[in-house]
């Protein structure tokens, strides 16, 4: 049951080619250790599913900079220059998703649920298909996302969407156990179960380890049940997406 391994031996199976799903909002609740480790372990033409992409030189981006990263299946794109390069160059392929059923998606793959409707994106073209998923290198659309089904329910029009279950998940929480219960804190909880869920193998980088019986079983927000692997990564620096300040007249 001591599901604790280093870094580098958690994430020693993860061949290139690999989909994973990774947890974080911005630059909140990211598994900046996991993405640093892999980022060394020299894994490629990897196909990621997170709400977004990091920044130019952290979280996910990294990984994007080094050219390690195929697709993406995200539902923000934003503060990130070298995505938005790489994704209108035709280097990057991208399949945009609201971020509601991003969430609902990853869900659903974790518990086993094939697909499921939604109103969400009726009358688009995430329904109707064209978006641009790859362009080519004149600009032109090289791949565009499919059509899919739509179907009334009491006389609302919904959209089929899939599960989504990757090969490895890597999420961040503030503690675990030895047996993979995890604790996020506050607003870091965001994708981080979700994406836990959908992984067949989970890893998960804890701040503070802790013995199994310790963590409240009432306070615990994602069981072990779907976590594999946990990695204690203490003292792990945290940064800011976006710094604003307002200047104060004395």
């Amino acid at each position: 049951m001591d599901k604790v391994v280093t870094a580098d031996r958690a994430l020693a199976d993860i061949p290139d080619g690999a989909t994973l799903a990774v947890g974080g909002f911005g630059l909140c609740g990211i598994p900046s250790t996991l993405i640093a480790t892999l980022q060394a372990a020299g894994t490629t033409d990897l196909e990621v599913v997170s709400n977004n992409c990091g920044v130019d030189d952290w979280g996910l981006g990294i990984l994007l900079s080094a050219r390690r990263i195929r697709r993406v299946t995200g539902s923000y794109v934003g503060e990130n220059k070298e995505f938005a390069r790489q994704y209108l160059s035709g280097e990057l392929e991208v399949e945009l998703c609201p971020q509601g059923t991003l969430a609902e998606r990853l869900r659903a793959g974790g518990c086993g649920i094939p697909a499921f409707f939604t109103p969400a994106g009726v009358g688009s073209q995430i329904a109707d298909g064209g978006l641009p998923w790859r362009y080519a290198s004149d600009g032109t659309v090289a791949v565009a996302s499919p059509a899919k089904e739509v179907r009334d329910f009491g006389g609302v029009p919904h959209v089929l969407e899939e599960a989504i279950v990757t090969d490895f998940a890597l999420v961040a929480a503030a503690k675990g156990d030895r047996h993979g219960n995890l604790v996020f804190d506050k607003t870091a909880q965001n994708f981080n179960p979700l994406c836990a869920m959908a992984g067949r193998v989970t890893i998960a980088e804890v701040a503070e380890l802790v013995e199994p019986g310790e963590l409240d079983p009432a306070q615990v927000h994602l069981p072990g049940v779907f976590v594999q692997r946990v990695v204690h990564a203490p003292d792990v620096e945290k940064r800011i997406e976006k710094i604003t300040v307002t200047e104060v007249s004395a």
